[in-house]
C-alpha cells in the first residue's frame, strides 16, 4: 500500500481521476450547448445532461446522498419546472431567433468575470480548510443535513422562493397571452361580421335599384 502510494501521482491517474476528468468535459460541453443554443427545449434538454453530469462527479466523489438529491431534486424537479414554463408561456418548440440577443460576446466576459471571481472567493475560502479522513464522510446524510439545516437554511429557502416566483410569473403570462389572442379572435371576428353587413347592405340596395 505504501509502495503504491508513493509510486501514486500527477503523471499516472487511477481509472477514477480518468473518469472524473471525462465526465468533467462532457458536462462542460453539455453546459455550452445549453447556453448556446437557439432552441429553448434543446437547451432544457441539455441542461438534465449538464445536472446528470454533475452528479456522476459526485458519485465519483463518494458524495452519494448529494449525487442523488442532484437527480432527485435539480433534474427531476428544477428542469420539469422550467418545461412547464416553456409549455405555459407557449415557447416556440423549434429555432427561436428571439432566443439570441446578438451580445454574446458580452455575456461570454461576464461570465468569465463571474467564473474568475467565483474560484478566487472558493480558493480563498478554502485555502487553510483540511478533510478529516478520519471522521465522518464529507457527503454522508448525517453531514450534509447538519451544514444544511444549521448553515444554509437562509438560501436553501430563497431558492425555494425564487422557483416558486417563477412558476406564478409563467402562470401570469400564459394568463396574459391567452386574453390578448382571445380579444385578436374577437376583433377578427367583429371586422368579419362588420365586412359581411356592409356587403349585405350594399346587396340590399342593388336590389332595391
Amino acid at each position: 500500500m505504501t509502495l503504491a502510494a508513493a509510486t501514486h501521482g500527477f503523471l499516472s491517474p487511477t481509472g477514477v481521476e480518468i473518469a472524473f476528468l471525462l465526465v468533467g468535459l462532457v458536462t462542460f460541453g453539455a453546459a455550452l450547448v445549453t447556453v448556446t443554443t437557439r432552441q429553448l427545449v434543446h437547451a432544457a434538454l441539455w441542461l438534465v445532461v449538464t445536472l446528470g453530469g454533475l452528479a456522476v462527479e459526485y458519485l465519483l466523489l463518494t458524495a452519494e446522498f448529494i449525487a442523488w438529491v442532484q437527480v432527485l431534486i435539480y433534474v427531476g424537479s428544477v428542469v420539469v419546472l422550467l418545461l412547464f414554463g416553456l409549455m405555459l408561456t407557449r415557447a416556440p418548440i423549434g429555432r427561436s431567433p428571439d432566443a439570441d440577443s446578438g451580445n454574446r460576446w458580452a455575456a461570454l466576459a461576464v461570465a468569465l468575470a463571474s467564473a474568475a471571481a467565483l474560484v478566487w472567493v472558493v480558493v480563498d475560502a478554502f485555502r487553510t480548510t483540511w478533510i478529516d479522513l478520519d471522521g465522518a464522510a464529507a457527503g454522508s446524510t448525517a453531514v450534509t443535513g447538519a451544514s444544511l439545516f444549521q448553515n444554509w437554511v437562509l438560501p436553501f429557502e430563497a431558492l425555494s422562493v425564487l422557483l416558486l416566483a417563477a412558476l406564478v410569473g409563467a402562470i401570469v403570462l400564459s394568463r396574459k397571452a391567452k386574453a390578448k389572442a382571445n380579444a385578436a379572435t374577437a376583433a377578427e371576428t367583429a371586422a368579419e361580421a362588420a365586412v359581411k353587413d356592409t356587403k349585405d347592405a350594399k346587396a340590399g340596395k342593388e336590389g332595391a335599384l
